[in-house]
């Protein structure tokens, strides 16, 4: 599974929780407590990836860094956009052309 592809996945599997049973699924209780809610464990999840960076700790860097890109997608769904929103801009802003695209991937 390609980087990305594990996002996506995992954006998928937010998506599909996102109405579930809020006993039975945490993704499900964030959305049940609202964007605020969801907003500040974002919060959280920075503020510890930004501690865990500066203590050098990879494997804990590792580890928070995971928590704060779960946290990004749920905000992602509960707003309303996609990993390929996203990466729609990141392209932009690097002004990767479609025929850069098919060189990455061994296009014509």
């Amino acid at each position: 599974m390609s980087d990305l592809s594990i996002l996506n996945t995992l954006f998928e599997t937010i998506e599909k929780r996102k109405k579930s049973d809020p006993e039975k699924s945490y993704t499900a209780k964030l959305f049940a407590k609202g964007r605020n809610k969801i907003a500040q464990k974002l919060g959280e999840e920075a503020t510890e990836t930004v501690i865990e960076a500066m203590t050098g700790d990879k494997k804990k860097l590792a580890e928070e860094s995971a928590d704060l890109l779960y946290h990004l997608l749920v905000v992602w769904a509960d707003v309303g956009i996609t990993p390929q929103d996203v990466t729609a801009v990141i392209e932009a802003r690097m002004d990767i052309t479609a025929d850069d695209k098919k060189k990455r991937k061994g296009g014509d």
